[in-house]
């Protein structure tokens, strides 16, 4: 039976692959990382003897070189979130990932993980595309809800399309968070959910009537998500996921419109995200 590593970051997207993998016949070697792996992947290994977890610390690449080796593992896949604030966290890094970090010109996703994956490919370990499993969970193109955008969302969507690539192609963060053609919210390392949260709280406290005749100014008490991919995204890591706890944080934040990237957006369970937001009046559109 072939097997596959599984790089295990917080989050659903670990669980999904394994499934996947586990359909597609693999035997899959876990690199749970024990400051980001749900514990429940321990459960999944206890009820399947062709999953076998292996846990260290994010610190610890040469370990993880060696647990693949020793299980025989050539392929391996990343998958889920490992919080960007953890490069600056108290994490010590073992000495192939600091001569790693040392060597890196700055500490952005692509160059971090690029590198990585170079380590390991130097080991005989390929790294590839996380959504080698995951092909029918990638957006379609087109409108997903019963609601398209209106007229406002959609230029919102124009503009926050070119916002949002010009700040993806930093590496800065995939999302941006747009009201009346003005930026309200950027991410950076605290994450969509974060981003979006944040601009919520933000836009509550402007004062969108006129104190004088009550009259609405220009901005309207709506938000709209545009989340993009880099503009030359590794699919290997960091693409772009939404989930149905994204559509939570949206309605709590009082966004009425996402706007994401088709062929390059993971949609983790998609007729639920859907329901959800239907369910909540949220416009979603993939192009």
């Amino acid at each position: 039976m072939q097997k596959l590593g599984l790089i295990a970051g917080n989050g659903r997207f670990p669980f999904l692959l394994l499934d996947a993998a586990r359909a597609h016949n693999l035997t899959v070697v876990v690199a749970a990382i024990k400051e980001e792996t749900d514990p429940e992947i321990d459960a999944r290994a206890a009820a399947d003897p062709n999953i076998r977890v292996h846990w260290l610390s994010l610190g610890e690449l040469s370990r993880l070189i060696e647990t693949f080796q020793a299980e025989g593992v050539t392929r391996a896949v990343m998958a889920g979130q490992v919080k960007h604030k953890q490069i600056f966290s108290s994490i010590r890094p073992d000495w192939r990932l600091a001569k790693l970090l040392l060597n890196l010109r700055t500490r952005n996703t692509d160059m971090l993980l690029g590198a990585v994956a170079k380590v390991l490919n130097d080991e005989g370990i390929e790294l590839i595309s996380s959504t080698q499993y995951l092909e029918p969970l990638l957006a379609k193109p087109g409108i997903l809800t019963a609601r398209p955008p209106d007229e406002e969302e959609q230029k919102d969507i124009a503009y926050g399309r070119t916002v949002a690539k010009a700040i993806a192609a930093y590496d800065l963060g995939q999302t941006v968070v747009i009201a009346a053609q003005a930026c309200v919210a950027v991410e950076a390392m605290e994450g969509t959910d974060a981003t979006i949260t944040r601009a919520g709280e933000l836009f509550r406290t402007i004062d969108i009537t006129d104190a004088t005749n009550s009259d609405p100014t220009t901005l309207r008490r709506s938000l709209t998500v545009v989340k993009v991919a880099k503009p030359n995204q590794d699919m290997r890591f960091d693409v772009p996921v939404i989930g149905v706890a994204t559509i939570r944080t949206m309605q709590a934040a009082g966004a009425t419109c996402l706007a994401i990237e088709a062929g390059k957006t993971l949609l983790f369970d998609p007729a639920a995200i859907v329901t959800a937001a239907d369910q909540a009046g949220i416009a979603i559109v993939a192009a």
